[in-house]
């Protein structure tokens, strides 16, 4: 069990002023301040925003300028080839840029990279396909802002080449002074390049791609007619994508998924359909665990073609047979995860380098499609920046995708080492890059040399909204609690802390059993439902350790005993057989009290 950081928020406000001004209890109104939501156009904008706060598109660095290429490629009838990605983010800007130039009366096609064969963003491949297919324009989307080459070619060519793009531009550090590369495109439509004016810094390339064309429907004085569905391909890939659920992401997130819930896309409702999700039903969490992955499991596993046959479905069969290929696709990437995470626990746990600050997992003839899902998963588990390597298709050649840790910023690292890659990009928590084999011990001992991070940065930080006792939960608060959704990264779901909870019985259950369910009461005497879903082995092993076999066999039946652990918790009701009821889903858990 890794060692936690547990903190209470301490931020301060006149939280009885809040609650009666917005109508919400001083909880919701504790929660808000600790997310950073401070001023009155902050919260108003939180608890009401609506797509009048989001940012004027024309603000972007070079918007205007493409707008006005795209519009006069729209009139001269040119063919506008759309050069998207592999993940979700490539997927929904490359459709909704494509759906929303026909609705202008434009001519467009998607073209995308193979990821085993080519790897991220656009290619020479694809710059010469585009181009014998009669493509006059070069539109990039999640992608192209360090595709120097690529967008050399199309120059050479003749093309027009916007890039909108929202990862990090690429630069050098010397002495401490940053120079900052751009390709030589017509324009470049990125809200992280230094001099764009544009607020808002972390939409996903969807988001980008959907303000781009509000700014073009708004130059042709057109109306967006499928804008509630442009909406619900920017919420999907931004949770998908895993950008910060605030500001004018939080919007666009927050609006999209209340069209989802009404939604009549064929191919979205008939992937809900094969999960087993109602429209009503979905959230963020339906999105970034469930949906999300069955989109990103065509592009690992084979090609997104998949993905857009699905999204541009026009009859129900038919989509509901493609939504059953994609997660059918989805089930063989887990397991890949599931055996390529087992091999690199392996190779850590045997490795000279364990105690090592950053992780750099070599895992021969491991899928490369799925490196960077088992990155995450190793970066929680060992609570390090991580980068798994594989096999690249050229003899010599490895593939790296890279997860890191909130103290850590892995792009940044990276570049330090820019010269030893073939290919790189990404940003502060992610990145990719193709080297030469023989140069990944110098590259391990390069980062961890650099590297500042302290044991106390390498410990997860729980940060906790409030200690709230048992008594204190009402379906009045869970309902208020809705209200600060959606919850995703950087809007977390409130976690609440209590102390001295006495477990009455305990037990797993589930198919797998691999939840564990317990009655735990409060000092105060109240009773209530609590779950785990984390990893139950460990729970149990903790509990062993810390309160002896004696006391878990006796609570597994419900019995007499001494455990008495402080958790961390979000609330929420149990609804079964038509009866509701109070529980709690347990965070985190420890022997010692909250300090």
């Amino acid at each position: 069990m890794k060692k936690e950081r547990w903190r209470l928020y301490a931020k301060k406000a006149d939280f009885a002023a809040i609650s009666k001004a917005y109508g919400i209890n001083q909880v919701t109104a504790r929660i808000m301040r600790n997310r950073g939501v401070e001023t009155k156009e902050e919260i108003e904008s939180y608890l009401k925003g609506d797509l009048d706060y989001l940012s004027d598109p024309a603000l972007m660095k070079d918007a205007d300028k493409a707008a006005s290429l795209l519009e006069a490629a729209i009139a001269n009838n040119e063919l506008i080839a759309i050069s998207s990605d592999f993940d979700n983010d490539g997927i929904f800007s490359g459709l909704l840029l494509k759906e929303a130039i026909i609705e202008l009366g434009g001519r467009a096609a998607i073209f995308t990279p193979n990821r085993v064969m080519e790897g991220y963003g656009v290619n020479s491949r694809i710059v010469e396909e585009a181009n014998a297919n009669g493509a006059s324009v070069l539109l990039t989307c999640d992608n192209g802002i360090a595709a120097f080459e690529a967008i050399d070619e199309a120059k050479k060519l003749g093309m027009t080449v916007i890039v909108t793009d929202h990862h990090e531009v690429p630069f050098e550090e010397h002495d401490g002074k940053k120079t900052y590369f751009l390709p030589k495109a017509d324009a470049i439509v990125d809200p992280k390049q230094e001099d764009c004016a544009y607020p808002f810094k972390s939409l996903c390339g969807t988001g980008v791609a959907y303000q781009l064309m509000t700014l073009l429907f708004r130059r042709m004085k057109r109306t967006m007619s499928r804008q509630e569905i442009f909406l619900q391909y920017t919420a999907i890939a931004t949770v998908a994508d895993v950008m910060e659920l605030v500001g004018e992401n939080r919007i666009l997130v927050r609006k999209g998924l209340s069209y989802l819930n009404h939604t009549n896309h064929i191919g979205l409702r008939a992937l809900m359909e094969v999960c087993g999700i109602s429209p009503e039903q979905v959230r963020a969490y339906h999105i970034g665990f469930i949906l999300g992955p069955c989109f990103n499991a065509a592009g690992r596993l084979d090609t997104i073609v998949h993905a857009l046959a699905l999204l541009e479905s026009k009859e129900y069969d038919q989509a509901l047979a493609l939504a059953g290929e994609l997660w059918a696709m989805n089930e063989e990437r887990k397991e890949l995860t599931r055996v390529g995470t087992e091999r690199a626990v392996e190779l850590i746990e045997h490795a000279t380098w364990k105690d090592e600050h950053v992780y750099l997992v070599y895992i021969k003839d491991c899928h490369e499609s799925v490196a960077g899902i088992i990155a995450g998963r190793l970066r929680e588990r060992y609570y390090r920046p991580v980068l798994v390597f594989t096999d690249a298709s050229e003899e010599g050649q490895i593939k790296a995708s890279g997860r890191s840790i909130d103290d850590y910023d892995m792009f940044t690292e990276l570049s330090a080492f820019r010269n030893l890659f073939l290919r790189f990009g990404g940003h502060k928590m992610a990145a990719g890059l193709t080297m030469e084999k023989k140069n990944l011990e110098i590259l391990r001992d390069g980062l961890n040399a650099r590297c500042t991070l302290t044991q106390t940065q390498l410990m997860p930080l729980v940060m906790i909204d409030a200690a709230m006792p048992l008594g204190y939960i009402s379906e009045e608060v869970i309902a208020d609690l809705e209200k600060l959704e959606p919850f995703g990264r950087a809007n977390e779901k409130p976690l609440f802390a209590q102390q001295h909870l006495s477990v009455l019985r305990l037990s797993r259950i589930g198919k797998n059993r691999n939840v564990v369910k317990m009655s735990v009461m409060g000092p105060e005497g109240i009773i209530m439902d609590a779950l785990y879903f984390g990893d139950t082995d460990v729970f149990f092993d903790f509990l062993e350790e810390e309160y002896g076999r004696d006391n878990v066999a006796a609570a597994l039946r419900g019995m007499r005993n001494t455990i008495d652990i402080g958790v961390t918790y979000y609330p929420q009701i149990n609804e079964f057989q038509g009866k509701r009821s109070l529980q709690i889903v347990i965070q985190n858990y420890c022997r010692v009290s909250l300090n």
